[in-house]
């Protein structure tokens, strides 16, 4: 628009119009941080903040501010992603949507070991040694229960084998959620310990 073109007395609506069509222009944004541009700029600016507020404090207390900060940032990135995230949104369940009865899952595990899959031996085997305790009315048969639910509870009732469900649901654990390889060792040890569940 060349300054010819404008009148002479702009109202307020021509005026606000030819500013938004002025502005609107890309080359006024081109240089706008992106979203992650500016919440990096405001963790920055904090941090700043923090660190020029310290100026009053000791060397040890700003230190130790600053890894509190950052312990605390570990510890949300470890429940966001690692192991205790997943158990967490899984809800570490025993049991996926289908019944089977202990001999079923007895059964799957031995399919699973000859095949080499030892992680879903592992569970199989865990899941028979829980269906087995239900089976028994060692346990009630509910959906949901976790595996440290399951070593709590039927170690309470069967306080000699409180160990070896307590291990086992350990095992359980380390396998499925915290990326442990499953061993030839562990498995044999959870069909011991669904041995003498059934003994």
């Amino acid at each position: 628009m060349a300054a010819s073109d404008l009148p002479v007395d702009l109202g307020r609506d021509e005026a606000r119009e030819a500013a938004v069509r002025e502005l609107g222009d890309p080359a006024y944004v081109s240089d706008d941080p992106n979203p992650l541009e500016r919440a990096v700029d405001w963790v920055l600016t904090r941090l700043g903040e923090l660190l020029a507020g310290a100026g009053g404090m000791s060397g040890f207390t700003a230190f130790t501010v600053l890894v509190a900060v950052l312990v605390l940032v570990v510890i949300i990135i470890r429940l966001r992603v690692g192991r205790t995230g997943r158990a967490l949104r899984s809800g570490d369940k025993v049991f996926g949507s289908t019944v089977m009865t202990a001999a079923e899952h007895r059964a799957a595990a031995e399919k699973a070991a000859a095949a080499g899959d030892l992680a879903e031996a592992v569970r199989e085997r865990f899941r028979a040694v829980v269906r087995e305790l239900e089976q028994r009315g060692v346990l009630d048969a509910r959906a949901g229960r976790t595996v440290d639910e399951v070593a709590f509870e039927a170690g309470q009732a069967l306080p000699v084998l409180a160990d070896d469900l307590r291990g086992a649901a350990v095992q359980f654990d380390d396998v499925w959620y915290g990326g442990r390889p499953a061993t030839v060792e562990g498995y044999q040890r959870l069909v011991s310990v669904d041995g003498r569940v059934r003994a």
